[in-house]
């Protein structure tokens, strides 16, 4: 039998494994590579607990280190049956503070055959920061990682980071050092939250939430709002809005909801923990807002392994310009609509921020990824990938745009129940400026059949006729490619630009 290469998956791309010994959980995840938007091929975890008794024992629970052993072969195999060439192996708080610590980390570099790396505290807060700021387009705040043996905090300024702290409060340890009492958890969490004197920097700036338990605390979030997209990358709530939902979480009020299902039952029980924890760290910091972050010591770490040129790369950019080389009849093409795309904005009187200036390059990028489907459905596939593939480097709003535009170039320039629920999201100047990304795409797309070497050859420009705004200047060379299409296509975008807009044939 003839084997054949995987046409969906990045050429020169070799996977790479990552198996993350935590207070809680013990994880890999095999990503495609090593890469600045890297692509998870295989994640699986096992809630271990080996922190579990830790604070009072000072040792790791034996059956938990049995169980953690026993994951560990079978990650290893997975990582080896997945052709991974490189297994980073991390250990984080209970394998640091453990007195049967050593003795456990040589078992688990015996089975893996590579060697571990016990984080401090501190570098544990470092790599989760480059988790974040390699997942958010010039992340400005603070980070908290929230473990199960312990809270990571530090300060971010775009790439330039402050010195970590770490603090017992991870979920595990907080519910066993109270032993179960709410009151004694929020005493002891005011009490160390008070010495992260690095909190008071964060005032008015941004809160980014790391860590299983306080991902789940916004999944919760989202099923109770209905909210329409379930990702956690970039799901952000004002700071009034979060404090009022972690105090639903503490006095059980939000466990009655149906929604607290959606949670995993091993980790309900720590959620009104990681609740105390984050309102004592809110109170004292008064972000503006809390922003989750998907990405923490896992992409970090890998982060800290690419070149200078690749850590400067834009993620969003690089995962839409994959996926286009993946699916697009012409990636050439998509690159193409990017750079004219970003000359005829302008001429619509839109003055683009550089936030709105990658979301339109990414959109163009991503244009033609649903051409394979049926053409009825071509603009909610392209929706539906965009919508809920795992970008980094974008907001939720963003995202939204994106996916929107797309739609739009398909289906038309007005909205349905296809559109609503990401139209709930985006902010009013993203809709319009997806609107009229749609139109142009629908306009451009006629003359090109998909493929490069046109587009660049087109203009919108000012009319010297008096009963004329704009017109589309195609070349003598293009003639042919004028219809009756085209021009239907031409007024649905003057309708919506409220510009009188016409074909000049040079």
């Amino acid at each position: 039998m003839v084997r054949t290469e995987a046409q969906g998956r990045v050429q020169g791309s070799a996977p790479v494994s990552v198996i993350d010994i935590g207070s809680n959980s013990v994880r890999v995840v095999i990503y495609e590579g090593l890469s600045r938007a890297p692509t998870t091929l295989f994640n699986e975890k096992v809630l271990c607990g080996l922190g579990k008794g830790l604070g009072s024992s000072g040792r790791m629970d034996p059956e938990a280190v049995d169980r953690a052993l026993a994951a560990l072969r079978r990650f290893r195999a997975l990582s080896v049956q997945a052709g991974a060439t490189e297994i980073y192996v991390l250990a984080t708080a209970a394998a640091r503070e453990a007195s049967n610590g050593p003795d456990f980390i040589r078992n688990v570099e015996g089975i893996l055959g590579q060697e571990a790396h016990v984080l401090s505290g501190e570098e544990e807060a470092y790599y989760s920061a480059l988790g974040v700021t390699s997942g958010f387009h010039h992340a400005d705040g603070i980070a908290g990682d929230l473990g199960g043996g312990s809270l990571e905090l530090i300060d971010i300024h775009d790439h330039e980071l402050g010195k970590g702290i770490t603090l017992p409060l991870g979920g595990l340890r907080l519910s066993e050092y109270s032993g179960g009492s709410i009151a004694k958890a929020r005493a002891f969490a005011r009490q160390q939250v008070k010495s992260a004197k690095l909190l008071s920097k964060g005032e008015g700036r941004t809160f980014y939430a790391v860590g299983g338990t306080w991902r789940n605390v916004a999944k919760l979030h989202m099923e109770m709002r209905g909210y329409p997209l379930h990702m956690m990358q970039g799901y952000e709530l004002p700071l009034a809005e979060m404090q009022a939902f972690l105090k639903e979480i503490v006095d059980g009020t939000a466990a009655k909801n149906p929604a607290w299902q959606a949670v995993s039952k091993n980790r309900r029980a720590l959620l009104p923990f990681g609740a105390v924890a984050m309102q004592e760290v809110l109170a004292v910091m008064k972000p503006s807002r809390i922003i989750v972050s998907a990405q923490g010591v896992r992409e970090g770490y890998l982060y800290s392994k690419l070149s200078p040129k690749d850590k400067a790369s834009d993620p969003l950019l690089v995962a839409a310009d994959q996926l286009a080389i993946l699916r697009a009849r012409s990636p050439e093409h998509a690159r193409e609509l990017a750079e004219w795309t970003g000359r005829m904005v302008p001429v619509f009187g839109i003055d683009e921020s550089d936030e709105e200036s990658r979301y339109r390059r990414a959109a163009c990028l991503l244009a033609d990824i649903s051409w394979r489907a049926h053409p009825d459905y071509r603009g909610l596939q392209a929706l539906n990938i965009i919508a809920h593939s795992s970008f980094t480097g974008i907001t939720h709003a963003g995202r939204a745009y994106i996916a929107l535009a797309n739609y739009y170039r398909f289906e038309g320039l007005s909205d349905n129940g296809a559109t609503g629920p990401l139209a709930a999201i985006g902010t009013p100047r993203l809709l319009e400026l997806a609107k009229l990304l749609g139109g142009l795409l629908r306009v451009v797309y006629l003359f090109s059949a998909s493929m490069p070497g046109i587009v660049n050859h087109l203009s919108f420009r000012p009319s010297v006729q008096p009963d004329i705004d704009l017109e589309f200047v195609v070349p003598p060379a293009y003639r042919d490619f004028s219809g009756e299409r085209l021009d239907g296509r031409l007024q649905q975008l003057a309708k919506l630009t409220g510009k009188r807009l016409a074909f000049r044939y040079e």
